[in-house]
């Protein structure tokens, strides 16, 4: 029996400082967004007005982050998730860790390259700029921090038993959430290809952390026994197990809303408002904010469905806050730089049910198909961002276009918003209860 609970406590700590280590990584680059790309671009951004100029970095910063970033999360998450229910969890940790820290120590040095040196030849595959190299890292990196979450939650929710599930997966989920309270001090005062450094050897250094990890027992039994284990497509059929899978991935999409366009486009959508000059709203504090109120609200929103015994309930509760807290975020948040950051961090707080959320997906599905669904189905969400960021470009043009002027910004996020809230509150009577159930059997 200690020995069960020494490796049930590892296998927590493990998991929680490797989502500390993932939140560290993904949100880097929104922190140094202006700084980096600045320095990249710089020959780019020669002559430019300081609105033109602007625009450019958001354009550059939706395409590295919102697209390539997301997407490369989107099909690291398929690739992962199949190979956790294949190979098992423990592969996923220490694959996934190794490919995003090499990236981001690589992301540390890009530069132009010059085409009559010894590297001359990365012209001829597209990769002799500096924001060439860029691109093709901020993929990469998302295609290796995909599979961290999934894993360790799915590997955490099968050793721990089904009464303490729920504050295990809140202390990961919790823990991790304090990477972006990290990486937000060491891009305070480090240049930003030192804070990439910092990131792929916080990596590294993880790796050695995870020798000794045990396997979930549950897949050890699983293994070689179920011939369709990892098959993505079984999450597509029969209709009721897809129904089940969308809306477990529906609920949490106004999360990365959040994240990925009201708190990273902090400045865009706070000048719109009016907060200008010193009241401009800086994204790095934003993000700072939204992560302190999002690591409280973890611990709350997953406390709640083990006090509810209910995770459905819980979800709808920190649901119905967020809607409370876009409002908030709207109108309180305009009115000063003070407010604007206190309504973020009441933003992150709202839209804390991330831990609850991962829980519920582990519970949702068969240990044959559990690492697949645990491990695809937050980088789904993350991946939404890209919809989101485009969805509000979209509808910026059309508030452009009916004379709003330098309001369509906020009133465009606004919008946005709207939809996204639509979308997420239904989806919560799609998915099973599933507080306190024994997660030993596979999908039929």
């Amino acid at each position: 029996m200690p020995m069960r609970r020494n490796a049930v406590g590892l296998a927590v700590v493990v998991a929680a400082l490797g989502y500390f280590v993932d939140i560290f990584d993904l949100l880097l680059f929104a922190l140094v967004r202006k700084d980096s790309l600045q320095e990249v671009l710089a020959a780019d951004l020669v002559g430019l007005a300081p609105d033109a100029a602007d625009a450019l970095l958001k354009s550059w910063g939706l395409w590295l982050d919102n697209t390539l970033q997301t997407t490369g999360l989107l099909l690291g998450g398929l690739a992962w998730g199949v190979l956790a229910d294949r190979k098992g969890r423990i592969a996923v940790l220490f694959g996934s860790i190794l490919v995003y820290s090499v990236a981001n120590l690589l992301n540390a040095n890009i530069a132009d390259i010059n085409p009559d040196g010894n590297f001359g030849w990365m012209y001829a595959v597209g990769l002799g700029r500096a924001i060439d190299q860029y691109e093709v890292l901020r993929f990469v990196a998302g295609f290796g921090l995909a599979g961290e979450l999934g894993a360790g939650i799915t590997l955490v929710a099968e050793l721990v038993s089904e009464q303490r599930r729920g504050y295990a997966t809140t202390v990961v989920a919790t823990v991790g959430i304090l990477g972006a309270v990290a990486a937000y001090l060491v891009t305070l005062y480090c240049a930003w290809r030192t804070a990439f450094m910092i990131g792929g050897g916080l990596g590294i250094g993880l790796l050695f952390l995870r020798i000794g990890v045990v396997e979930s027992g549950l897949f050890k039994e699983m293994a070689g026994a179920s011939k369709g284990a990892g098959a993505f497509w079984r999450l597509a059929w029969p209709p009721r197990r897809l129904l089940r899978y969308t809306s477990t991935v529906l609920i949490a999409v106004p999360i990365w809303f959040a994240v990925g366009v009201l708190v990273k486009y902090a400045d865009v959508i706070g000048a719109s408002l009016g907060l200008t000059g010193e009241n401009k709203p800086s994204p790095r504090n934003a993000i700072l904010w939204c992560y302190i109120g999002l690591a409280v609200g973890d611990v709350c929103s997953g406390l709640c469905s083990q006090w509810m015994r209910s995770r459905k309930k819980a979800i709808l509760l920190f649901q119905l806050l967020t809607v409370a807290a876009i409002a908030l975020y709207f109108t309180l948040g305009a009115t000063s730089l003070p407010m604007f950051y206190a309504s973020v961090a009441f933003l992150g707080f709202a839209t804390g049910y991330w831990a609850v959320f991962v829980t519920t997906i582990a519970e949702q599905f068969g240990t044959d198909l559990r690492g697949t669904a645990a491990t695809s189905a937050p980088n789904l969400v993350r991946w939404s961002a890209a919809g989101w960021g485009l969805l509000w470009v979209f509808f910026e043009g059309v508030f452009a276009a009916s004379g709003f002027g330098t309001s369509v910004a906020w009133m465009a996020a606004a919008a946005t918003a709207a939809v996204a809230m639509l979308i997420a509150i239904p989806a919560v009577f799609g998915i099973r209860e599933t507080y306190g159930i024994s997660l030993d059997f596979k999908e039929p």
